[in-house]
């Protein structure tokens, strides 16, 4: 079963390196530092994704409605109603000077998941074009009985394809992204992330593979066009307390 945004120019999966014959020669990628746009997110914001995240895989699990839970609804959109007094009416990103009303910018070029409970948390680290990492898909992120839903597979190495070109110093918009699904990925499992990337022809191609012991369960292939820092507007940054 293939998903894709778009098509690559190859196998979703298959290194780089097998391969650059025919995507052009490849050219040296910059050692720049690493691309970032946004502010950092709040301490507290990161603490309560991963609440949230464990909390609605907790009510997923019940087999029947209760009072707690009832009563944490209530208690949840009273809180909600609070920190929305006291955040801004405009919900659109603040950029360049923006308006005061706007909210402020939070970097995406990185660690999603640590402050976004809508993204799976995973850890990775990149180096000489290559990244290497580990993800676990809660309860959240089911399909099938006891799988990972592809489509959350895809947002995945998205985020992470991204972040390794971030990490390179040299990123851009995603061009296409083409997913291929290989076996199942199992909920509540460690799975281990592989990925690579080449810089040619005004592009940028990284493929990158979950594994689980070594087996490939889902491949991907992510092209993006590269991006120029310079024509990045300024980041508005948080307005003081």
């Amino acid at each position: 079963m293939t998903s894709e945004r778009g098509s690559g120019r190859r196998e979703p999966g298959i290194p780089a390196s097998s391969e650059r014959g025919r995507s052009g020669p490849a050219t040296e990628s910059p050692r720049a530092d690493r691309w970032s746009f946004g502010e950092t997110p709040l301490d507290q914001t990161r603490e309560l994704a991963a609440v949230l995240r464990d909390l609605m895989g907790t009510a997923l699990a019940l087999e029947h409605p209760t009072s707690e839970l009832r009563d944490l609804i209530d208690d949840l959109r009273a809180a909600q109603r609070r920190l929305a007094a006291l955040g801004p009416t405009d919900l659109q990103p603040r950029i360049g000077d923006g308006d005061a009303a706007q909210r402020v910018y939070l970097d995406h070029s990185r660690d999603v998941g640590d402050y976004n409970a809508c993204f799976p948390a995973f850890e990775m680290h990149a180096h000489d074009d290559r990244a290497e990492g580990r993800v676990t898909f809660p309860v959240v992120y089911e399909g099938p009985p006891g799988i990972v839903h592809g489509g959350f597979l895809a947002l995945f190495f998205d985020c992470a394809l991204t972040q390794l070109n971030c990490d390179m110093g040299l990123a851009g918009k995603t061009r296409s992204l083409s997913v291929r699904y290989r076996r199942p990925a199992p909920i509540l499992t460690e799975l281990e992330f592989a990925g690579e990337r080449t810089v040619a022809e005004g592009s940028i191609v990284a493929t990158g593979e979950l594994r689980l012991d070594g087996t490939v369960l889902c491949a991907a292939e992510m092209n993006a066009a590269i991006g120029d820092r310079g024509a990045l507007p300024a980041v508005s940054p948080r307005r003081p307390a």
